[in-house]
């Protein structure tokens, strides 16, 4: 399991000043320095990105995505490779470095395209809203405090376009368990509010990860009806 001492250190501190986002970039740029762990950055797509299109039909093929809180790239560059049109951004101005660096920009032999940007959820660029084919959101919502996290809810549903996708992962909890630490497991309860801003619920897999011991996550697929 890796080390979150250091991102729940950085994240309280952000977060007593009124601050949920600000810690992000301090931990990335510890990280490129070799002085603290980024513990999501594992420098692989997440597996269950692969394996949900591997098990889904999802059109891909000249579609636009947009991947929320992308880091250092792998899950976008997945999509890109997959021949959707990526938009991948991040808070944090040392992943996008880091993430350009490592996938730069341009056309993919699959037809697909990346851009990296720096942007915040909570305040999205309004040329973003009813944009996209495709979204997906990896384990941003559980680094979030409840209040600023539904406020997150509520621009990630806005970005669809009508018939687009929302593919969510996220750790998982049942409603009456210990909400535990920071990433803060999610319920299935919780992401209803997805629900309560048009979005209509496809699919929810309650699974089990390969960590020792092993990991609840949750990977919920969404629709925004025409």
């Amino acid at each position: 399991m890796p080390d979150r001492t250091r991102a729940r250190e950085l994240a309280s501190e952000f977060n007593q000043k009124g601050d949920p986002t600000g810690w992000f970039e301090t931990l990335y740029r510890e990280g490129a320095a070799g002085k603290s762990i980024v513990p999501w950055a594992n420098l692989r797509p997440n597996s269950l990105v692969p394996d949900f299109f591997e098990s889904h039909a999802v059109p891909s093929a000249g579609k636009s995505a947009l991947v929320i809180g992308s880091g250092l790239g792998d899950d976008a560059d997945h999509l890109a490779t997959l021949g959707f049109h990526v938009t991948a951004f991040d808070i944090s101005e040392t992943a996008i470095r880091t993430a350009k660096q490592r996938f730069p920009a341009g056309p993919r032999t699959s037809g697909g395209s990346i851009e990296h940007l720096v942007a915040n959820l909570l305040g999205p660029p309004a040329a973003w809203r009813g944009r996209f084919d495709f979204v997906l959101e990896i384990y941003t919502l559980q680094a979030l405090p409840p209040a600023p996290r539904q406020t997150a809810i509520e621009q990630i549903a806005s970005f669809l376009r009508p018939s687009g996708q929302l593919l969510l992962i996220a750790m998982g909890r049942d409603l009456g368990d210990p909400p535990g630490e920071l990433p803060w497991p999610l319920t299935h309860e919780e992401l209803s509010a997805f629900q309560a801003h048009g979005l209509r619920e496809l699919s929810f897999e309650d699974l089990l990860d390969a960590e020792d011991p092993p990991v609840r996550r949750f990977r919920v697929l969404y629709e925004l009806p025409q």
